[in-house]
């Protein structure tokens, strides 16, 4: 897709533009956001193509949103906190993003990031996702439906691995796919008590430094 249409789609009007987004980025330095590269990202993104048009006027709310299939689209201020806890701790060349749902947290951190391996179990989101992407000119990101519970052992080690849904324990196969110095972001445990954790693998050991309490969908094994 391509030319003025194209254009006009992606920067909005009336609730999804860039006043609204500048609106959205100034509340969530209010929250304790410090990145500007993730700020920048969570302004230049454009959310309301990542939700079904009846909801787009809803799209830079800090909110999350159905997005199908029992999944939503996480809130900005997830998205960003994740993004940044990420970060924290030196470049990232070879990212694993579990959960790739309708690929707004991709589109995030892509620009952030040397190379991306996201991986969806539910296909028809991943494709969804996919074409979202594409239509951003976004070229660093390689997709695959697959089980996210046994992340993507070709491209590993991972400097760091993203998850966007909550397992009830960390799933080892994750941590072991981590390089020395690598961190992990994931949210754990059971609806109604889940914590936001950044996991980090030493030489002999891995730290596990809690972030907050958070609400997502939990993390399922197999495909459909």
């Amino acid at each position: 897709m391509g030319g003025p249409v194209a254009d006009v789609r992606l920067a909005g009007i009336g609730m999804t533009s860039a006043r609204t987004r500048d609106r959205l980025v100034q509340r969530l330095r209010e929250q304790g956001i410090r990145n500007p590269a993730v700020l920048d990202r969570i302004r230049n993104v454009p959310r309301h193509i990542f939700v079904d048009e009846a909801l787009a006027s809803r799209a830079y709310e800090d909110t999350a949103l159905p997005i199908g299939y029992g999944q939503t689209i996480s809130q900005p201020y997830i998205v960003a906190r994740m993004t940044e806890a990420l970060l924290e701790g030196g470049p990232l060349f070879n990212v694993l993003e579990v959960g790739t749902g309708c690929g707004y947290q991709t589109a995030v951190l892509a620009p952030l990031v040397d190379k991306l391996y996201s991986i969806e179990r539910i296909e028809p989101l991943l494709k969804r996702a996919k074409d979202r992407i594409r239509e951003l000119g976004t070229k660093n990101v390689r997709f695959r439906h697959g089980d996210g519970y046994r992340g993507w052992p070709t491209h590993a080690p991972y400097d760091g691995i993203l998850v966007a849904a909550a397992p009830l324990r960390v799933p080892e196969t994750l941590l072991e796919q981590l390089k020395v110095g690598g961190r992990l972001i994931v949210p754990v445990g059971p609806e109604g008590a889940q914590e936001l954790v950044r996991f980090t693998r030493r030489e002999q050991k891995i730290e596990r430094q809690g972030l907050g309490p958070v609400a997502f969908v939990p993390l399922l094994e197999g495909v459909t």
